[in-house]
């Protein structure tokens, strides 16, 4: 008799399971399919707030405590001569700094030649101080340093500030897709599920690409290149409950 209730106990609490997991499933279903996923897209009119004029430091030498203090002497001058013409020194940046073993292949053998330093840094200058831009070229070439390239920047600042408005402005579109999708179905888009932020299509503008590094042609294309307003973008996915 003992035996006969266990077995109707067990049996009764596999249907309460059973049971559960099924009203569970079918829970998770009906969620699934009364959800709705939208892309949302904002394009914004920006107007860049720096000038960043990238240089390269390079030298060579027998060793590579050779290569590295000739570099560092180009260096340290173009910082003396840019700070000297009012560019304050946080404004200088250090990008990268590596030496390497430079190598010839002489008859079928690799011969080392030497060994190369190259220090790549920055100088960034806000929109109302371009004029100095010409200034900054003069004194980190007359150092020994080579122009890479310069291009129109967002300041940190900047970037925070216009990624809000474009996000902003991408979640309102994504919601309002979400409103004509749910209303041509006859339901309302209720709850926010899940939200991705996708992209944010922020990147520096050129105006100069070094292929010899002139320092003429850079400080001429500061002089006929000037600062406008371009197009950022943002999107998200952004998922809705619909009812």
């Amino acid at each position: 008799m003992e035996k006969a209730v266990q077995i109707t106990l067990i049996v009764v609490l596999a249907i309460i399971v059973l049971a559960g997991l099924g009203a569970f499933l079918f829970l998770q279903v009906k969620k699934q399919s009364s959800t709705i996923s939208i892309d949302g897209l904002a394009t914004i009119k920006a107007m860049p707030d720096l000038v960043a004029i990238y240089f390269r430091a390079e030298t060579n030498g027998t060793t590579a405590s050779e290569a590295r203090e000739k570099n560092a002497e180009i260096v340290n001058k173009a910082i003396k001569s840019l700070v000297a013409i009012g560019i304050p020194e946080e404004k200088i940046q250090t990008l990268d700094f590596n030496i390497y073993a430079d190598y010839d292949w002489i008859d079928g053998r690799q011969e080392l030649r030497g060994y190369k330093a190259i220090h790549s840094f920055k100088v960034e200058l806000s929109s109302e101080k371009m004029d100095k831009a010409g200034a900054a070229i003069d004194a980190a070439v007359d150092a020994g340093a080579l122009v890479e390239h310069i291009d129109f920047e967002l300041s940190t600042e900047k970037q925070n500030e216009y990624k809000a408005i474009a996000m902003s402005q991408a979640s309102q579109d994504a919601r309002t897709k979400a409103e004509a999708i749910a209303s041509g179905l006859g339901k309302k888009i209720g709850k926010v599920v899940t939200v991705s932020a996708l992209d944010f299509g922020y990147y520096p503008w050129p105006i100069y690409r070094a292929e010899t590094s002139n320092a003429k042609e850079a400080k001429a294309a500061l002089t006929t290149i000037k600062p406008a307003e371009k197009e950022i973008s943002a999107r998200v996915s952004i998922t809705f409950e619909i009812s």
